[in-house]
C-alpha cells in the first residue's frame, strides 16, 4: 500500500504520504526542509518494506500544497540547492516553531493510528525533521519507542524549548547520525547532545558520520552521500527492530 491521504487539522488540511501494509508498526517521517516529494516518498516506501507503516506529513501545509511548494529544478546541479533555499524556505522553517509542530503532532499521530496497529511507534527525522521527531518523543512518552535523528540541525540550543530538553520526558531508544562539519550541529552541541542522553538513562547511538555532509541521505540533492545514506538505513532498521520488534 502506498498513496497520499489528506489529514485534517485544526487549522487545516494537510497532504502525508502512507506506505507499508495496515496493521504493521507504526513509523512516523519528519520529512527535511525541502519538502515532502519522490525522494520521501522513497525513503518511505524503502521504510515500509521493513514491514512498518510510515506516514510523513507535509508539515508546511500552511504555506501551500505540496506542489506549490515543491522545487521546479534539480536540486543535484551545481547552486540549484541552494538557490531554492534562497527562495523563501527558511522563513518556513523559522516559523515552524513548537507551537505549530506540537499541536500538529497530534493530528499526525491520530492518522497513524489509523493505519497501523496497536502498540508502540517510531520517529524518524532529517535535517529540521530531526528536531520533530525529538519533540515528539517527550510529548507522548509511552507511545514514541524509537527516534531517529539523521543530518539534523539545531538539536542543541540555548532556549528553553530546545528540542534536546524533550528527551529527559521520553521513554524512547534514540539514534542520531550526525553530518561531519555541519554548521547546525557542532562538535560541542553533539556532546552537549550525548550528555544529556546519558543524564536521562534513555539507551541510545549519538555519532557522527565521516565526511557526511548536511543532507546526506537525500540522493535527489548535491548533499548526497551514499555511505552515510546506508549507514543511516542499517542504524535505522536496527532501532526500529529494536523498539517495534
Amino acid at each position: 500500500m502506498a498513496d497520499t491521504i489528506r489529514i485534517e487539522t485544526e487549522v487545516g488540511t494537510a497532504e502525508a504520504y502512507l506506505a507499508g501494509r495496515p496493521g504493521d508498526p507504526g513509523v512516523l517521517f519528519f520529512m527535511d526542509a525541502i519538502g515532502l516529494r519522490p525522494q520521501i516518498a522513497q525513503m518511505a516506501d524503502r521504510i515500509a518494506s521493513w514491514g512498518y507503516v510510515v506516514l510523513a506529513p507535509n508539515i508546511f501545509y500552511r504555506s501551500g500544497t505540496v506542489a506549490e511548494l515543491a522545487p521546479s529544478g534539480d536540486l543535484r546541479q551545481e547552486g540549484a540547492r541552494e538557490a531554492f533555499f534562497a527562495s523563501g524556505v527558511m522563513d518556513r522553517v523559522r516559523g515552524y516553531g513548537p507551537d505549530r509542530s506540537n499541536q500538529d503532532a497530534v493530528a499526525w499521530l491520530q492518522a497513524l493510528g489509523q493505519h497501523a496497529g496497536p502498540g508502540p511507534i517510531a520517529t524518524t527525522g532529517y535535517c529540521m525533521g530531526a528536531r520533530l521527531a525529538v519533540r515528539a518523543a517527550g510529548l507522548f512518552p509511552g507511545l514514541v519507542a524509537g527516534v531517529g535523528g539523521f543530518h539534523g540541525g539545531g538539536l542543541v540550543t540555548d532556549s528553553d524549548d530546545s528540542p534536546h530538553r524533550s528527551i529527559g520526558a521520553s521513554t524512547a531508544e534514540f539514534v542520531f547520525g550526525h553530518a561531519d562539519h555541519d554548521r547546525g550541529m557542532t562538535p560541542q552541541q553533539v556532546a552537549t547532545l550525548e550528555e544529556t542522553l546519558r543524564a536521562a538513562g534513555r539507551p541510545y547511538l549519538n555519532e557522527v558520520y565521516p565526511d557526511a555532509p548536511h543532507g546526506y541521505t537525500m540522493a535527489d540533492t548535491s548533499m548526497y552521500q551514499e555511505a552515510g545514506a546506508e549507514r543511516h538505513y542499517a542504524e535505522l532498521a536496527g532501532l526500529l527492530a529494536r523498539t517495534l520488534g
